[in-house]
């Protein structure tokens, strides 16, 4: 049964896969296509300063359309909440892959932090950091493909990303030096730091820099020096080493990364960034969506080029992704659900008394019921339609603890370092409240 009305005819909620601060994360089926996706339900009324963020978010979400950036759907804002559909990935978090294994291999690292690489380089060409890189906000899908997710710290400067911020953010324990100094910075700079965090813990299953003591935890940060386990090879503690150093000027950059000896080890062709965009036209799944609503092509993918990020975006993306793997493309009408209708919005209703009825029921071709309203009739604005059943639908640093992750953690141990005993210092973020 569907709590919110918002999502009734459209979503399918199913049970609860994460939660955390003012959010919750539901595992749902899109009602169309029958596809699984990810639904995060934030409340409104507990964001309070943090909602210009979430909007920025959104913002930065819409723009981006990259296979290693976990993908939105569709973006629903009533009163009291925000519901943000996003991509499905079944394969869990990174950093519980990390730990079910302690550590990983160099060739499967390699395969992951070059897609991590990709989408990190991805972001920075359309201007934005990420500001919060670790294993927690990097999830597998089913083929273990990794996508970047939680840009709620992202930023985009506006003179470009050689400009400096100044808002200190993320996690202490995959913060750059000039972070904990409180300095301004640059986006890429820092990103790249954590990257190099996040290699370490991919190869070692520990934390470079770690401690009970946030004062103790700062100092190591600050010296730069961290443990080079024995059985990591050279060329990994180089690389390591060029993205841990805390000169931020003496950093690798991320379009050096690209084309680095490690990361084209075995493969030879340096990381590929570009895009692999969803938002182009693709006369199957077009074809499929006019005929479901029972319109004309040309003017469906009129509507869907707005990228609205509403329902019909949501099921022109799960159908390109249905058609990517090889499934059947096809929309499902449920019994009792009525059909979406949309306005033509270029021709006076007086001047299209033709048109006929739409109906369409599962295993049912278009056609006209006796007696049903004419489609000219019922039609809805195409900017506000939804599916319904027939039953109505109707300064210094500020530590704060973030949303967790959209996934269920399963209690297990956390990537510590390997210098500690088993006591190993929480996890604290820090934001400040300049931006």
């Amino acid at each position: 049964m569907v709590r919110y009305a918002e999502l009734k005819g459209l979503y399918e909620i199913e049970k609860t896969i994460g939660c955390g601060g003012f959010a919750k994360v539901k595992l749902a089926t899109h009602v169309a296509t029958g596809e699984k996706v990810a639904v995060k339900i934030m409340n409104k009324t507990g964001l309070g300063d943090d909602l210009p963020r979430v909007k920025l978010e959104l913002k930065a979400l819409k723009s981006f359309s990259h296979q290693h950036i976990c993908k939105l759907y569709q973006v629903i804002e009533s009163e009291t909440h925000f519901f943000i559909v996003i991509e499905y990935c079944s394969g869990g978090e990174l950093f519980d892959h990390i730990v079910e294994k302690n550590r990983l291999s160099e060739s499967e690292s390699r395969t992951f932090f070059r897609q991590i690489v990709s989408g990190v380089a991805y972001l920075h060409s359309l201007g934005y950091a990420h500001r919060d890189l670790k294993p927690e906000n990097v999830l597998l899908d089913k083929d273990q493909n990794l996508k970047l997710i939680d840009f709620g710290l992202c930023a985009r400067p506006e003179g470009g990303m050689g400009s400096p911020l100044y808002t200190s953010c993320g996690s202490p324990t995959y913060a750059a030096p000039e972070l904990v100094l409180g300095k301004k910075y640059l986006g890429p700079e820092v990103d790249v730091w954590a990257m190099g965090v996040l290699l370490y813990a991919l190869l070692v299953g520990a934390l470079p820099f770690d401690d009970i003591n946030i004062d103790s935890l700062y100092k190591k940060i600050l010296s730069g020096k961290y443990a080079e386990p024995p059985f990591l090879s050279a060329e990994s503690k180089r690389l390591i080493a060029s993205m841990l150093q805390v000169d931020p000027k003496k950093r690798i950059t991320v379009q050096e990364l690209l084309s680095h000896p490690w990361l084209t080890l075995g493969i030879l062709d340096p990381v590929d960034y570009t895009s692999i965009d969803l938002r182009k036209y693709d006369k199957d799944c077009v074809d499929v969506m006019a005929s479901y609503y029972n319109v004309n092509p040309e003017r469906m993918w009129r509507h869907l080029k707005k990228w609205k990020y509403d329902y019909h975006t949501a099921t022109y993306f799960l159908l390109l992704s249905r058609k990517k793997r090889g499934a059947v493309l096809r929309l499902v009408s449920l019994p009792g659900q009525l059909h979406l209708k949309m306005r033509l919005e270029e021709t006076p209703r007086k001047e299209r008394p033709q048109l006929k009825p739409l109906v369409i029921t599962q295993g049912q071709q278009l056609g006209a019921k006796e007696g049903q309203t004419p489609y000219y009739d019922c039609i809805e604005n195409i900017e506000n339609c939804k599916p319904a059943r027939n039953d109505n639908l109707d300064s210094p640093n500020v530590f704060v603890e973030p949303e967790k992750p959209p996934s269920v953690r399963k209690p297990q141990k956390r990537v510590r370092s390997p210098t500690l005993g088993e006591e190993s210092s929480p996890v604290i973020y820090f934001i400040a409240l300049k931006t």
